[in-house]
């Protein structure tokens, strides 16, 4: 009997002494983790267990190198919502769910899982992360859930930081707020998507340092780290992906990626296992020229001169009193003015970080030189680059407007050539002086004969357009086309594609006439805007508002092509887009699921991009004022294109606003002191802006919305959602059963922010794009304008017409956006 306690006492003793010893790396449903206990990784690399940080008595739910003297946290679970006692418990759910738990009943944290797992098992990885996966799955390496999806301040090996474009998950890092407070600081590390994707590093909405473009090899502002001992990188961008990720090159060596809120900065360090302490290898910003934007527009920051900001190659301040007194905001302009028609050049400028990328645009597969001859043509091109220098140079990327954040290297970068007058770009004058006069006389006689065979080819091509247009009229038109700056179609050319306008061609029909289809001969497919007869607009006018749609360049905006003048016909040829309208799809019961939530999140952000464009990107500000679903253009890769400019207003100088006596747009996208006093504004965009981001959350429209028991348009019942602290509820159901509802509700609070009673409480474009990427805590929205077309107000608002939209009824003055 004795002997039989002594053998029971040593069992429990062996079984107490083993569950303390053995790094045990998974839990099941049937087991958890309690505050004192650690999941220690296979390999003893990392441990998982609970901790207080700093001098703060706090507990957390996190991840730490488990070989280092020092607790080096590198994930931590519950970062807002701290446990005050030692009850925290993890658990595993039959679904695969983790919950963090107080007193085994109080969630303070828990994963979003979307499908549940047979057999779930929570294993930490030898790589510190952290997964849920089917115990029963031969494939250990299929994650239903991972840590490496929601970081902390820490980047390891392995780690993708960046955006899944298929799901719309965001990966990016936020600095602890200070040692003894791991909720996220104002300091961010992430991918953005606005131009060329790039790597930065932003405090609050602030962007603090950008990587510089990607170029194949490396980033643009990081050509140092490209070769060296401890790791490799690579940045993936495709359809489905893009993110940052590196490996180590010796897999016994530790590196760990942080951001550290107290000096603002991203560091890299190196476990250095003689002196047991942490090396760092490299920090970002590393130097003076590494914060963004330091210099101005077309500005160069370069560490080796005294002072470090310069102006670029064949630009001057352009304020010198201000720059010579160091203040640099304004930067630089051209030294002199650029003349895109008589022909302008380009100069190189080697070993340089790229601008920054907003208003930038990339193709993958041009060469440098078709990249030149594009951007050349393009008024608004200042410079461009080649996009990959592994595959020999292929690939385009080109930047409009001000050239911002650029950063001079005196070895590796990046070279850029800039735009600049014809006079000033790098010709090579020696060549042709070597000549000499011996082959003056050649050339001259040459330039005539290529002036005379222009001649003849000109006589001919308008004798072939009399024929084709049998109207008189065409001879005149030629020489008022002159100056269109874009292709001039003849009408026979514009009825061959359409097939004479068939039926069969025609897209739809707008209150500014019909839409058809063509094809030209080329092969090209064109979408054509055959303007009525009644439109009210003469060729004066028509001509400018050409004019103003040619200048502006920007992806989110749609291309015109070219027009076409035939006596009374005028006629206007956009790229043509498959996938049509915007409305097409979110008004459809069908047709919408194909719109998934991170789809209709890059339809947004894109629509909001173009505003911004309209509104202060170029060069006179731009009211659209017809704003709508219908008036999104889809392209093949569901990127919207802003269209319709018949009634767009431009204002000069420092005009914020006008009136006028009559009010056109369309009933239900119209801001209020718009539709009652004529008084319209950039924020009157921002009205219809709000109306179009509703539109697309419910798949509801505005005018004509019906809900039992309710009366009022969607704004009225999104308003009424709201105040009850319901407003998921105007949401489509799919959204909200498959999208980031976080996301999804941020994007409603924009929407009521945008649609507010009065002009100035509505926020500018540039905020609404700042707050779509951000997460930034948002103000709370006042009472939006109501105003809804219906009796008693049928009057006031359709000012004796009651379409749904009004006719082009003014003129447009003559742009020269950039």
């Amino acid at each position: 009997m004795e002997m039989g306690f002594y053998f029971y006492c040593a069992c429990c003793f062996f079984i107490i002494f083993s569950k303390e010893t053995a790094a045990i790396d998974t839990i099941s449903p049937s087991d958890s983790l309690t505050d004192g206990m650690t999941l220690v990784s296979n390999d003893g690399s990392f441990a998982l267990g609970f901790f207080s940080p700093g001098t703060s008595n706090n507990r957390y739910l996190g991840i730490w190198y488990n070989n280092t003297p020092m607790q080096n946290v590198v994930w931590v679970a519950n970062r807002a919502n701290p446990i005050n006692d030692s009850t925290g418990l993890l658990k595993i759910e039959s679904s695969g769910k983790l919950v963090l738990q107080v007193q085994n009943t109080t969630a303070v944290w828990s994963t979003n899982m979307t499908a549940s797992v047979e057999n779930p098992v929570l294993q930490l990885l030898d790589s510190g992360n952290l997964v849920v996966r089917d115990g029963n799955d031969s494939n250990p390496e299929n994650y239903y859930w991972q840590s490496f999806d929601y970081p902390s301040d820490t980047m390891l090996p392995g780690m993708k930081i960046g955006i899944d474009l298929r799901t719309g998950l965001h990966r990016r890092l936020a600095a602890w707020k200070n040692w003894d407070d791991p909720s996220p600081g104002d300091l961010t590390y992430g991918v953005e998507l606005e131009g060329n994707p790039e790597m930065v590093l932003r405090k609050g909405v602030e962007k603090y340092y950008r990587s510089g473009l990607w170029n194949g090899d490396g980033f643009s502002g990081t050509p140092n780290l490209r070769s060296n001992p401890i790791f490799d990188y690579d940045f993936i961008w495709n359809e489905n992906e893009v993110y940052y990720i590196y490996f180590l090159k010796n897999k016994s060596v530790m590196s760990r990626f942080v951001l550290n809120q107290t000096e603002s900065v991203r560091q890299r360090y190196t476990w250095n296992p003689e002196t047991q302490t942490w090396k760092l290898f490299s920090i970002m910003p590393s130097d003076y020229c590494d914060r963004s934007g330091l210099c101005g527009p077309n500005g160069n920051c370069d560490n080796n001169k005294l002072p470090a900001c310069q102006c670029l190659t064949r630009f001057r301040p352009k304020l010198l009193e201000r720059w010579n007194s160091s203040d640099w905001s304004d930067g630089c302009i051209h030294s002199k003015p650029l003349n895109c028609q008589s022909g302008d050049g380009f100069i190189k400028i080697a070993k340089v970080k790229t601008p920054d990328t907003p208003n930038s645009w990339v193709n993958k597969t041009m060469n440098l030189k078709e990249c030149r001859d594009k951007c050349l043509r393009n008024c608004s091109c200042m410079a461009f680059t080649n996009l990959d220098v592994t595959r020999g140079g292929s690939g385009c990327a080109m930047w409009f407007g001000d050239l911002i954040d650029i950063k001079q290297f005196q070895s590796d970068g990046q070279d850029l050539y800039i735009r600049v007058s014809a006079s000033e770009a790098e010709l090579k004058k020696n060549a042709k002086m070597k000549l000499g006069i011996i082959l003056g006389t050649v050339i001259a006689a040459l330039l005539v004969f290529v002036l005379g065979i222009c001649y003849i080819r000109r006589s001919r091509r308008k004798l072939k357009d009399k024929v084709e247009d049998k109207n008189v009229n065409d001879n005149e038109n030629e020489d008022e086309n002159e100056d269109m700056e874009l292709a001039v179609f003849a009408f026979g050319t514009i009825a061959q594609a359409t097939d004479t306008f068939s039926f069969n061609n025609k897209l739809g029909e707008g209150g500014f006439g019909p839409v058809y289809k063509g094809t030209l001969a080329n092969g090209q497919e064109i979408a054509v805007k055959r303007l009525s007869r009644s439109s009210g607009q003469g060729l004066n006018e028509f001509k400018n508002e050409v004019k103003l749609i040619v200048k502006l360049q920007h992806r989110n905006l749609v291309r015109l092509l070219g027009c076409c003048i035939h006596g009374d016909e005028r006629m206007l040829v956009y790229e043509y887009m498959p996938n049509r309208s915007l409305d097409s799809f979110i008004f459809d019961q069908m047709r919408s699921k194909v719109l998934t939530w991170s789809k209709r999140f890059q339809i947004i952000c894109g629509i909001a991009r173009g505003l911004l464009y309209l509104h202060q990107d170029s060069r006179l500000r731009i009211i659209h004022r017809d704003l709508k679903a219908s008036n999104v253009l889809l392209d093949t890769q569901m990127n919207p294109k802003i269209s319709d400019f018949g009634m767009a207003r431009t204002f000069g100088g420092e005009q914020t606003e006008a009136n006028t006596n009559r009010v056109v747009g369309t009933y239900g996208y119209m801001a209020p002191e718009y539709a009652t006093d004529g008084m319209f504004s950039v924020k009157s965009d921002v009205f219809s802006f709000g109306i179009v981001l509703l539109e697309i959350i419910s798949g509801k429209k505005n005018r004509g919305f019906y809900h039992a028991n309710q009366s009022g348009n969607l704004v009225e019942h999104a308003w009424r959602l709201w105040e009850e602290g319901k407003p998921l509820d105007v949401a489509d159901d799919f959204l909200v059963e498959t999208g980031d509802l976080s996301e999804l509700l941020r994007c409603i609070h924009i929407s009521l922010l945008c649609v507010q009673q009065h002009p100035e409480e509505r926020p500018s474009m540039s905020s609404v794009v700042v707050m779509l990427v951000s997460h930034n805590e948002l103000p709370s929205p006042k009472q939006p304008g109501f105003l809804f077309c219906n009796k008693p107000f049928e009057a006031d608002c359709s000012s004796g017409n009651d379409r749904s939209s009004s006719r082009n009824e003014i003129s447009i003055s003559l742009l020269e956006a950039r």
